[in-house]
C-alpha cells in the first residue's frame, strides 16, 4: 500500500498537458480471476462506510420512524452508486484526482476547489469530534472516566497514527473486525426479521408525520459516503493504479488525444471499476438494511434512541436483547472499534484532500516551496484541522450526535454540487467513447436532484419557512 500511495502522491502533482499524445502505454485491464486481485480496496471501502451513516444514524432513524423511510435508504445508496461511478470514471480516464479536474473548470481560477474545500472544513472538524465522542461513550462503560477525557485521548492517538504513517496496519486489523461486525448484524437481523409486509410497506415513498429533517438529512448524507467520501474514491482509484492512473510520468493524460486502442483499454478498466463499485455498494446496503431492521425491531418497541453520551449503551441493546451479556459487550466493542477506525479513515482522507486542494490553490497564486509540499501539508492538516480544532470544538459543544448531524447535513447539501461539477467535468474532458451512457448520466443527474431536494427542504425548515410535518 505504501508504494501505491507513493504513486498516488506523484500522480496528483501532475498538471493537465495541452500537448497532444496518441499513445500513453496504458496497460490492459485484468481479465477473469485476475479481477479479484483488484477488488480488495473496494472491500475495505465498504467496511469503512458503516462508520456513521449505518451504525449510528440508521438504528436511530428506525427507532424514530420505523420502516417508513426504507425507500429513502434504498434511493440514497443506489443513487450514490451513480455518483461514485462518475467520480471514478474521471480518475480512471485521466489518472488524476477529481479535485485536480475541478481546477480545470472555466471561470475564476480554482473557484470550484474553493467551493469544495470551504464547507468541508466544518465537516472535517465536526466529523472527527463527533465520531471520537461516540467512540468514547463505549470506553466509559468499561473503564469509567469522562467522555470528554476519552474523546481527547482518541483524537490524539488516531491523529498520531495517521501522522506517523501507521494507518495501513490499523486499517487491516479493523477490516477483520469489520467483517465480524457485518456477519453479526446480518445474522441478528435475520433472527429478528420482521413480517415481510411490514418491511415492504416502507418501499412506498412517504414522509412520516412531524418528521425532523435535521434527523433525515445527515442520515442520507453519510449513508455509504458523504460528499467528501465520494471524492476520496478518486484518490483510491488513483492510488490503486486503475487505467490511466497506472501510467507514470510528469504529464497527465488527455483522454481525448488517445488512439482507439488506448481508449478500448480504458473501457476495460471502467468495467472493472464498475464491478468494484457495485460490490462495495451492495455490501454496504446489506449492512444498512440489517441495522435498520435491528433498530426497528429492538430499539423502537422500547422507545430507545441513540442519544449523545448514551450512544454505545443504547446500541449495545441491538445484540444484547438477543444474545444477553455477551451480545451487549460485543456490540459495545463493535461501536468503539468502528467509530475509531472511521476516525482514522476520516483523518487520512481529509488530510489528503485538503493537502491536494491547498497545493492546487497555492500553486495558482505562484507559491512554491514548503507550503506546496503535499506531505508537509497533509501532516499540517492532521495536526491542526483534524486534531487540535476537533478537540477544542468537542470540549466546547460536547454533543457527538449533534456534531455528526451538522457534518452530515453539510455533506448531503454538498452532494448535488459535487455531482453537477463531476458530470460537467466528464462531459467536457472525456471523449464520447469514454463518457457515461444516457442511462448512467440520467441516473447521476437524478441523484443530484434527490439530495438537492432534501437539502432545500431542510434549509426551509431550519429557517422556519415550513413546518416539520410530513405529507
Amino acid at each position: 500500500m505504501n508504494s501505491e500511495r507513493d504513486v498516488s502522491d506523484g500522480l496528483r502533482q501532475r498538471n493537465f498537458s495541452t500537448q497532444t499524445q496518441n499513445t500513453a502505454n496504458i496497460p490492459d485491464s485484468p481479465q477473469g480471476w485476475d479481477n479479484l486481485k483488484w477488488l480488495g480496496p473496494s472491500f475495505l471501502w465498504m467496511l469503512s462506510a458503516a462508520g456513521s451513516g449505518e451504525l449510528l444514524f440508521t438504528p436511530r432513524i428506525a427507532a424514530l420512524y420505523g420502516y417508513t423511510l426504507l425507500w429513502a435508504l434504498l434511493a440514497a445508496v443506489i443513487l450514490k452508486w451513480f455518483i461514485n461511478g462518475e467520480v471514478g470514471r474521471f480518475s480512471v480516464c485521466t489518472g488524476t484526482t477529481i479535485l485536480e479536474g475541478f481546477k480545470q473548470l472555466p471561470g475564476p481560477k480554482n473557484w470550484a476547489v474553493w467551493l469544495i474545500l470551504l464547507p468541508q472544513i466544518v465537516v472535517a472538524i465536526s466529523t472527527v469530534a463527533g465520531l471520537a465522542g461516540a467512540a468514547a461513550t463505549a470506553l466509559i462503560l468499561v473503564s469509567g472516566g469522562t467522555v470528554q477525557l476519552w474523546t481527547v485521548i482518541i483524537i490524539v492517538v488516531t491523529a498520531a497514527i495517521v501522522f506517523l504513517g501507521q494507518y495501513n496496519l490499523v486499517e487491516k486489523i479493523s477490516s477483520y473486525i469489520g467483517i465480524a461486525r457485518t456477519i453479526a448484524v446480518v445474522a441478528a437481523a435475520i433472527f429478528v426479521f420482521p413480517n415481510f409486509r411490514k418491511l415492504a410497506s416502507g418501499l412506498v415513498p412517504q414522509v412520516p408525520q412531524d418528521v425532523q429533517y435535521q434527523e433525515i438529512l445527515p442520515w442520507l448524507g453519510f449513508m455509504l459516503a458523504g460528499a467528501a467520501g465520494l471524492m476520496w474514491y478518486s484518490y483510491w482509484v488513483d492510488a490503486r493504479g486503475y487505467g490511466a492512473a497506472s501510467v507514470k510520468g510528469q504529464e497527465s493524460i488527455d483522454p481525448k488525444q488517445l488512439n482507439r486502442e488506448e481508449k478500448k483499454k480504458l473501457r476495460g478498466w471502467l468495467k472493472l471499476m464498475t464491478i468494484s463499485n457495485t460490490l462495495a455498494v451492495v455490501g454496504a446496503l446489506l449492512a444498512a438494511l440489517s441495522f435498520l431492521i435491528l433498530g426497528g425491531e429492538l430499539l423502537r418497541p422500547q422507545g430507545l434512541v441513540p442519544q449523545e453520551n448514551q450512544v454505545a449503551e443504547t446500541l449495545g441493546n441491538l445484540l444484547g436483547d438477543l444474545w444477553g451479556t455477551f451480545g451487549f459487550w460485543f456490540m459495545v466493542a463493535i461501536v468503539f472499534i468502528t467509530f475509531c477506525s472511521t476516525v482514522l479513515s476520516v483523518e487520512d482522507g481529509f488530510g489528503r484532500m485538503f493537502a491536494d486542494g491547498t497545493q492546487i490553490i497555492l500553486q495558482g497564486f505562484g507559491v512554491r516551496g514548503r507550503w506546496t509540499n503535499e506531505q508537509f501539508l497533509q501532516k499540517f492538516y492532521v495536526v491542526v484541522l483534524l486534531a487540535v480544532l476537533p478537540i477544542a470544538i468537542y470540549l466546547f459543544i460536547g454533543e457527538p450526535v449533534g456534531l455528526l448531524q451538522t457534518a452530515g447535513g453539510i455533506e448531503a447539501a454538498h452532494i448535488p454540487i459535487v455531482t453537477a461539477l463531476t458530470l460537467y467535468l466528464n462531459h467536457r474532458m472525456l471523449p464520447k467513447e469514454l463518457q457515461p451512457s444516457k442511462i448512467i448520466f440520467g441516473g447521476t443527474a437524478i441523484a443530484g436532484i434527490f439530495f438537492g431536494v432534501f437539502a432545500v427542504i431542510y434549509l426551509l425548515q431550519l429557517l422556519g419557512v415550513m413546518g416539520s410535518g410530513g405529507g
